[in-house]
């Protein structure tokens, strides 16, 4: 029973850990989550609180992972424990009945679950973290009580640190399609496949072939099985990125940027009404030496056209503006605004509007000539 005890403490302790830790460290990335679930439930004055509301969940997962993990202060932090995880279990039951959200992020953007599966997960985690709850008086720390909670409040204040880091600059870890090194303009298609069905008519029963694979051409086999139904797989479905580039008159220029064969700047500005202008008075003399040695230089945003206009005319933001949905934004580059370096469609550098660079810098580091 000890050993059961500990493997149940260690396991839910390594899961809270990596929950806490890969939200943590995108904070800007869980705040949208929690967006999502305020506005889904009318709270929309709630979403002013929604970066504090984020950061102090994942000290708190994480916190907990660690009094889990090395059994710290865990007869009194399980009293947290056990109704965070009702509470989330609750939600994510409402979630994957109604599909509130479409996304609950309960791992981020490292691990990707349907709402579905997040509630039969937490079915699974709510299952140990009650047999914890019952046997918390037989966890015996090595520590007095005031050496657990010293420990406890040690990394709850470094993680603080750490995710507040994240939310300052760009996240230390990124799980987004757009990392660093990644190519984002693939164009090299899976073959679709297609599966027939068809219904034996002495029998009734059913077989799926893949096509050609099945006796098409043998008149026996066909006077004895009928035709039922076509299933077509097609596996480019959800695959990659689904960023569109468009003019302010709708023209869509998406090949023109990713495939540049040079060097590519995107500054990405998901909502210029809420952008840092700052970021913008950084990025302006940085622009005017990119565009004089002949690199591209374009400006990303959903803002709509009038907000562009006079938003361009209160900043003297002379570069090309285009429109993009603010979802595929966000994932882009966790900042407003945020500066990315790509060439030949692969992504060189990402900045967040705090760390732009010097234009020199980059020349010399990326070999810009």
């Amino acid at each position: 029973m000890r050993i059961l005890r500990n493997v149940f403490r260690i396991l839910i302790g390594l899961i809270f850990i990596f929950s806490g830790f890969v939200k943590g460290i995108d904070p800007l990335g869980t705040v949208f989550r929690m967006d999502d679930y305020f506005n889904a439930f009318n709270l929309s004055w709630a979403t002013h609180f929604s970066l504090y509301l984020t950061i102090l969940l994942c000290i708190l997962e994480f916190t907990l992972g660690i009094s889990l993990l090395f059994n710290l202060w865990l007869r009194k932090t399980v009293w947290l424990l056990l109704p965070m995880m009702f509470f989330f279990t609750i939600l994510t039951f409402f979630d994957a009945v109604f599909n509130i959200v479409p996304d609950c992020g309960c791992f981020g953007d490292a691990l990707k679950l349907t709402n579905i599966q997040t509630f039969i997960k937490n079915l699974v985690l709510i299952s140990l973290v009650i047999p914890i709850f019952t046997w918390r008086k037989m966890y015996k720390s090595v520590l007095p009580s005031y050496g657990d909670l010293s420990v406890l409040i040690v990394v709850a204040m470094l993680f603080a640190s750490l995710s507040v880091y994240c939310y300052i600059h760009l996240p230390l870890i990124d799980f987004m399609g757009w990392k660093v090194g990644k190519q984002v303009n693939k164009t090299a298609t899976l073959p679709v496949q297609f599966y027939v069905t068809y219904k034996n008519k002495n029998t009734g029963k059913e077989k799926e072939f893949r096509a050609p694979d099945y006796p098409w051409n043998d008149s026996v086999w066909l006077s004895t099985w009928i035709f039922k139904r076509q299933r077509v797989v097609d596996p480019n479905i959800n695959q990659g990125l689904v960023l569109r580039v468009e003019d302010m008159q709708g023209n869509d220029y998406t090949s023109d940027v990713l495939n540049n064969p040079g060097y590519q700047f995107i500054l990405v500005a998901y909502d210029l009404s809420q952008t840092h202008t700052e970021g913008f008075n950084r990025v302006l003399p940085f622009y005017k030496k990119v565009t004089q040695e002949g690199h591209s230089f374009i400006c990303l945003t959903s803002s709509v056209g009038d907000d562009i206009r006079k938003f361009r005319l209160a900043h003297g933001t002379a570069f090309d503006y285009y429109n993009s949905d603010d979802v595929v934004l966000k994932t882009m580059v966790r900042s407003n605004p945020g500066m990315i370096l790509l060439k030949n469609g692969k992504v060189l550098a990402k900045w967040g509007w705090r760390d732009f660079p010097d234009y020199e810098v980059v020349k010399t580091r990326y070999l810009i000539k």
